[in-house]
């Protein structure tokens, strides 16, 4: 039997989503769980390899197992045994082919900026300070050049082998209500930092450092040397996966 879970975690404990030896991982950690649950060794697939100090409100993780246990129970049975920086959300039997990442329709992810000094300390392990001067206006122009489909390499961290850099985003907002500066994307899927380096050019553009001409030149060119920095890993949230 195939399951189905979600699961959300803290990420700043990890070092990301996939098994590195001698690291503490995502799935690393979840496995070891499942494994006190079913008393098989089980390997799990996710929807995505979220980078280290990256966090998640809706990542998806699928195993097979042979054990005989009502799957909806999954969940409550594996957070017994997982620390509490992680958690099963909800657990489900999935269909035997079904595959995370690869049947995965649309991924949105969040990014939280953090814009005055004041109360930041309960939140450093969660948002990316911020307390420049910003223009919302200027970001959210910024943020049309980006929607649609279009070849996002320019916004690709190095070290990536992904040799298609297409992608679709349908939904992409920027959000300010003090303290906080919120962006929400969505999108058929994500390269190697895209969502950082999009956010890291955004406020760059906020700021006044950049103009819509050098986003242009980015977008047309695929330079990455052009565009902003990449934003912390500890603002971004992978919230949702839709299939």
């Amino acid at each position: 039997m195939r399951i189905k879970l979600v699961v959300e975690y803290d990420g700043t404990d990890f070092f990301g989503f996939q098994r590195q030896p001698g690291k503490r991982t995502v799935d690393r950690v979840l496995e070891e769980a499942i494994s006190q649950v079913t008393g098989e060794e089980v390997r799990v697939t996710g929807s995505g390899r979220t980078d280290a100090g990256v966090h998640a409100l809706g990542q998806v993780v699928a195993f097979d197992t042979q054990a005989a246990i009502p799957p909806d129970r999954y969940g409550p049975a594996i957070n017994t045994f997982l620390p509490s920086d992680i958690r099963i959300v909800s657990s489900e039997e999935a269909a035997p082919d079904f595959h995370p990442r690869y049947q995965a329709r649309w991924k949105t992810y969040r990014y939280l900026v953090y814009r005055t000094t004041a109360g930041y300390t309960l939140y450093r392990r969660h948002a990316y300070q911020y307390t420049g001067r910003l223009d919302l206006n200027l970001i959210k122009e910024g943020i049309r050049y980006t929607a649609g489909t279009h070849d996002f390499r320019g916004f690709m961290a190095a070290g990536s082998a992904v040799q298609d850099t297409v992608r679709t985003v349908c939904e992409f907002t920027a959000e300010e209500k003090t303290p906080w500066l919120k962006f929400e994307i969505t999108g058929d899927g994500f390269l190697y930092k895209m969502v950082r380096n999009l956010v890291g050019t955004l406020l760059e553009i906020g700021r006044g450092a950049m103009s819509f001409e050098q986003l242009e030149e980015v977008m047309r060119t695929g330079n990455r040397t052009l565009a902003g920095p990449t934003a912390p890993a500890r603002g971004l949230y992978l919230v949702n996966v839709d299939y």
